[in-house]
């Protein structure tokens, strides 16, 4: 069914109004979008040549810098060419695609760090059960059901805001197409839309911080019964995925687990849940992991001699 509206595109206020700051975040963001891609297909690469990093911890990490560089890149390069050109109008459509991509990969990001923390907290509490648990077979499953549930929540999404009227105004005050700056834009009562909304993505966000929750209490209750550099190794990783969760979580459940209503500090909350993850991701994995650096600084090492032959 087609939208009843008469809008064709929008404008997006994106960050900042001033030339000058245009500018300066121009090049943080520009630097920034480099770093994020360069970082996660490092992780990528790494993995998938590395004889060393083939547990399925690293594979999962491959998977979510993926999605990272993915995700990353569906929403910066707009951006840092908005911040250039000054240039901020989307059409309908495009802002449509934005959006379900936007959660499509954001809920993928979510989904891929619950099945981390299910992986941590096997081979951590399982040990001796840990290989035939997390066989090659279940981390393919694993992934397919993340995918397709998030593929689901992010096609209701799109649906709903499809079909919805937008007749009036067109101006987005934000540098994405997101649903509260959208809804303000509808031409009709969107209380219930607002409620659909929020328990849709707020929702989310809550049972996997939840499930989050319940596997580090489990994983740091038997910790303290492993050996001095077992439970050095497993803090490591741990407080890898945890900073990770964090950074990404916060943020997020401030935006989505709330009345449906836009707020001045909405915009900069965003770019920690769109820009900072991808971005931080491959360095609080890399640095924190000596398995990770090794095998960087072995795959640079063996490139550079062959490069010499």
């Amino acid at each position: 069914m087609e939208p009843r509206k008469n809008v064709t595109f929008f404008v997006l206020l994106g960050l900042t109004q001033n030339p000058k700051e245009q500018k300066i975040l121009f090049a943080l963001f520009l630097l920034t979008y480099i770093l994020t891609i360069v970082g996660n297909m490092l992780i990528v690469v790494t993995v998938s040549l590395s004889k060393t990093l083939n547990s399925p911890m690293y594979f999962f990490l491959a998977c979510l810098s993926f999605i990272d560089a993915i995700y990353s890149s569906s929403i910066s390069p707009r951006l840092v060419l908005d911040l250039f050109f000054g240039t901020n109008t989307i059409s309908f459509q495009s802002c449509m695609i934005q959006l379900f991509t936007e959660h499509f990969l954001g809920g993928t990001e979510i989904s891929l760090l619950l099945v981390m923390a299910f992986d941590r907290y096997v081979a951590i509490c399982k040990p001796l059960h840990y290989l035939i648990i997390m066989r090659q077979w279940v981390c393919v499953v694993l992934l397919i059901v993340s995918f397709v549930g998030v593929f689901i929540h992010a096609i209701f999404l799109l649906s709903t805001f499809y079909s919805l009227p937008f007749c009036g105004p067109n101006v987005i005050d934000h540098y994405v197409c997101d649903m509260y700056p959208l809804l303000k834009l509808v031409c009709s009562d969107t209380y219930f839309i607002g409620i659909f909304v929020v328990a849709n993505a707020g929702l989310i966000c809550i049972i996997v911080f939840f499930f989050l929750i319940i596997s580090y209490v489990a994983i740091f209750k038997d910790i303290k019964n492993l050996s001095k550099e077992e439970k050095r190794k497993a803090l490591q990783t741990c407080g890898s995925h945890i900073t990770v969760v964090v950074f990404f979580f916060v943020p997020c459940i401030f935006m989505y687990v709330r009345p449906p209503k836009t707020y001045p500090i909405d915009k900069s909350l965003s770019v920690f849940c769109t820009v900072v993850p991808p971005m931080l991701n491959p360095l609080i994995y890399s640095l924190r992991n000596s398995e990770m650096t090794n095998a960087v600084k072995q795959l640079w090492k063996h490139k550079v001699i062959s490069s010499r032959k």
